[in-house]
């Protein structure tokens, strides 16, 4: 957009609202998601979306159409797919934006095998895979951006922060100042939301700030004034609740890593019970001594928040400016040829 380009997006419901509060100027279409539903349970969790494999392929078919028919309309020059597997065209340059090649499944490693040749060959669709991580000391990912064999015409193109382009204070931070930054699905967030608010009530020595990650919930009420609470935070606002938190606490999705990554945050990652790749990141970026993290079910908030205070941050990432001119511009110019 900064340069120039006219730009639309697909979203709907709590992801489009939020394109629409960081970009008003963005026109969004409205694009049915996968609709995933997940188990409470750690032990069914993986099962739980395996079962969902046909729905999810029959929501791609879905998507594929949709495009055929917008793109009719709307002639687009470059069409870039953020883990929408259904958002190609034969007739026009497409990329797909992903950072999990090696897909971890948390059954076995038969279902690992199955599930990556599946995505192999979803992603080989497309006309180019942009890898969403640093391709050096198997970068912030691991063995998920890794593989042995990369797609073909693969390239890394660093950390994809929400951030990247922002300015960003790194002396704003106090020690106990406190960001927990909730997401991801139901029931599983609102679990978790309970289990850290129980918990936090306990510890005025600190300041809680709360992003419920709910942009349609309801703000929860009386809470202690140590503990001020938001339903969503738009990038701006969020930004500056991340200036100054001394420390994070989050699940440990992807988006988040790259966030605090970037912000260079002391951080406690708490993967949401039973997602394979959650559980897998943490352990990988323990290893690092980047973050600390604990099991949900073993959180103690207290002695978890002094442990967290004693490691990371994770190293800083390349500037994103530098990949993109190695990787993202030259893919430009292609098409525009």
């Amino acid at each position: 957009m900064s340069e120039g380009h006219e730009v639309y997006a697909a979203a709907e419901t709590a992801s489009a609202q939020l394109l629409r509060e960081n970009f008003p100027a963005l026109p969004v279409f409205p694009l049915k998601g996968y609709r995933i539903f997940y188990s409470s349970n750690k032990a069914t969790f993986s099962l739980k979306i395996a079962q969902q494999i046909p729905k999810i392929l029959s929501a791609i078919s879905a998507e594929q159409k949709w495009l055929q028919q917008i793109q009719e309309e709307q002639k687009f020059d470059l069409i870039i797919s953020d883990n929408r597997y259904g958002l190609y065209h034969k007739d026009v340059p497409s990329v797909i934006l992903t950072h999990q090649l090696q897909i971890q499944s948390g059954i076995n490693q038969r279902m690992d095998n199955w599930v990556m040749k599946l995505h192999m060959r979803l992603i080989q669709k497309f006309n180019a895979c942009w890898i969403v991580d640093e391709e050096s000391n198997d970068g912030y990912s691991g063995k998920l951006a890794h593989p042995e064999r990369l797609p073909k015409d693969s390239a890394y193109i660093g950390l994809l922060s929400q951030f990247s382009d922002c300015e960003i204070d790194y002396n704003k931070a106090k020690k106990n100042n406190i960001l927990i930054l909730l997401s991801g699905p139901e029931p599983m967030r609102s679990m978790f939301e309970s289990r850290l608010i129980a918990q936090a009530r306990n510890l005025p020595e600190y300041e809680f700030v709360i992003v419920g990650g709910n942009p349609l919930g309801e703000r929860v009420t009386g809470l202690p004034d140590f503990i001020k609470y938001y339903t969503h935070l738009n990038a701006a606002n969020l930004l500056i609740e991340m200036e100054a938190a001394g420390l994070v606490i989050c699940r440990s999705g992807y988006s988040t890593i790259m966030d605090l990554a970037l912000l260079q945050k002391k951080a406690l990652l708490i993967p949401t019970p039973g997602q394979s790749e959650q559980e897998y990141l943490s352990r990988f970026l323990i290893q690092k001594g980047a973050f600390h993290t604990v099991a949900e079910n073993l959180l103690n908030l207290k002695s978890d928040i002094m442990k967290a205070f004693e490691s990371g941050p994770a190293k800083k990432p390349i500037p994103f400016v530098e990949n993109m001119k190695k990787v993202i511009e030259p893919f430009m110019k292609k098409i525009k040829s």
